[in-house]
Formats: C-alpha cells, sequence, structure tokens
C-alpha cells in the first residue's frame, strides 16, 4: 500500500556518527525555516542510527533543501535527503498512530478554516452562477417579446398592405 508522502519533511540518510540535531539544523537551515529536527536513538547505544527528518515549515522549503542536499556531503559521508513518509505502524495499514492525537491540532485548526473558506467561496460561485442564469433568462425572455413584438408589427403591416 502506497503510504502519503510528507511534502514539509524530509529524510535524511547517511549521516555521521559526528552528526547531531544541532548540526543538521544548521546544515538545512539555509533553505527556509525549520519546524523540527530529530534523529532517533538506538535504542542500545543511545546514538542516532545514520539517518535523521528535518521538518520544515513551508513545502517550497524542503523541495529546495531535497535539490541541493541530495547526494551532497556532510562530514565525510553522501547523504540521501528525500521526502519522508508517516511512521507504520505495527500491523497497522493507517500510519500516523504512533504519533499523540495531539500533534495535528497545530494543522487542525488551519485545515478547518481552509474549508470554511473553500465552503464560502462555492456559495458565492454558486450564487453568481444563478445570479448569472437568471439575467441570461431574464434577456432570452426580452429578446422572445421583442421577436413578438416584430411578427405582430410584420402581420399589422402585411394586413395594412392587403387592404390597401
Amino acid at each position: 500500500m502506497a503510504h502519503p508522502v510528507q511534502k514539509n519533511t524530509l529524510y535524511v540518510g547517511g549521516l555521521a556518527e559526528e552528526v547531531n540535531e544541532s548540526i543538521l539544523h544548521s546544515a538545512f537551515i539555509p533553505f527556509g525555516d525549520i519546524k523540527d529536527v530529530k534523529t532517533p536513538l538506538d535504542q542500545a547505544t543511545q546514538k542516532h542510527r545514520s539517518f535523521g527528518f528535518v521538518t520544515f515549515l513551508e513545502r517550497e522549503d524542503a523541495a529546495a533543501a531535497m535539490d541541493n542536499m541530495d547526494n551532497a556531503e556532510l562530514y565525510g559521508r553522501v547523504l540521501t535527503v528525500n521526502y519522508a513518509l508517516p511512521e507504520k505502524i505495527k500491523g497497522g495499514e493507517q500510519g500516523w498512530a504512533a504519533q499523540p492525537i495531539w500533534a495535528d491540532a497545530d494543522t487542525w485548526f488551519e485545515r478547518q478554516q481552509q474549508e470554511e473558506e473553500m465552503l464560502r467561496l462555492q456559495a458565492e460561485n454558486r450564487a453568481a452562477m444563478e445570479a448569472a442564469e437568471e439575467l441570461d433568462r431574464k434577456k432570452m425572455a426580452q429578446e422572445r417579446e421583442g421577436e413578438k413584438d416584430e411578427d405582430t408589427e410584420t402581420k399589422d403591416m402585411t394586413m395594412a398592405e392587403t387592404e390597401d
């Protein structure tokens, strides 16, 4: 099953042992504002597992960082930089369930506002379309009335000519 790609979170693989979250942050900050940097630790050694995640505030910044940092060298190691996939739960297909429920709270409000704005715009568009259709109906009715008046005038003129 294909997992959705997180367009503002990057997977950074091939990290040297010396690289920590601060160094990773410093390497990626030139591309834009960073929301979060994580280097998951190996439980046994308490050292990072040679990869990390960098989350940017803007998707465009993440794309620029990926384009520039993929195959770049950091502390003598070549980096692999791709869009991150969401975490997969053991035995599950949902992804994301490994995160606490409040992890998405920041974006929830924004999505609600976007949905309300979209509904408002759709209602405005619908009202504009209905107004345009009504105007078109009135125009067609006026044209039909004009044709009837012309037909009546033509008949009157024909009748007048035949009477003469």
